[in-house]
């Protein structure tokens, strides 16, 4: 499975050269507006030290060139497998933003290719143990102080909405059509209800139930007369 292969961080820090050239790029671009940088499939945080080492080792470099970049770039951790997720307190201390890859995330939580037609049915975002995943990394974020966001489809499904906003979710990345509609569910969504709606969920035990509640919301939210 390439999903699973040397890919993301495995292979910057298998290639050392080229993640210096990538992270001195992206440090002098800092010099010219705001910049965060983030690695991908981080799995244990010896990946995330070593490229933080390689990290401060690009910046004296170029202050030895006398080339500008921001010091304080904010460094960041996609949070996209079940390892990363069980381990982010741990992670949590050496950087300043994760961003929950959803997509991933369920993929490898419920050992599900998402390619894969013949299974594609057990690929269920509703998952307990999906939403288990992430209710953890949003609370270790908030004890931590450490701002969590969320991608993936789930980020851009009208429906997941009003949940991810109950857990604490304060940040969605998204492709820009779908932005208009996520904007309207949102201005029509409680916090209140939303916490409601989060706590009464997370105590389901079946992705189905979960979906049922999920939907029921969301069409009574839309409901609501202006």
């Amino acid at each position: 499975n390439p999903f699973m292969g040397l890919r993301a961080i495995r292979y910057c820090l298998q290639n050392e050269d080229v993640f210096r050239v990538q992270l001195k790029a992206i440090l002098r671009s800092s010099a010219f507006g705001k910049v965060r940088l983030m690695y991908p499939l981080v799995t244990g945080l010896e990946e995330l030290i070593r490229a933080n080492e390689l990290l401060a080792e690009s910046m004296r470099d170029l202050e030895k060139e006398k080339l500008k970049f921001d010091p304080d770039i904010e460094v960041g951790v996609m949070i996209e497998t079940p390892s990363a997720a069980a381990i982010c307190d741990l992670l949590a201390e050496h950087c300043a933003f994760f961003s929950i890859g959803t997509n991933d995330l369920v993929q490898y939580t419920l050992a599900v290719d998402r390619i894969n037609n013949e299974i594609a049915y057990l690929y269920e975002p509703c998952h307990p143990a999906v939403l288990r995943a992430l209710l953890r990394v949003i609370t270790v974020g908030k004890d931590k102080g450490v701002s969590v966001g969320v991608c993936g489809e789930i980020a851009g499904d009208p429906s997941f909405l009003p949940i991810l906003i109950g857990m604490g979710v304060e940040e969605l990345s998204m492709a820009p059509p779908l932005i208009p509609e996520i904007k309207y569910v949102l201005s029509r969504t409680s916090t209140k209800d939303s916490e409601a709606l989060a706590e009464e969920v997370l105590g389901c035990s079946q992705s189905n139930a979960i979906l049922d509640q999920l939907k029921a919301f969301l069409a009574s939210t839309m409901s609501v007369d202006d």
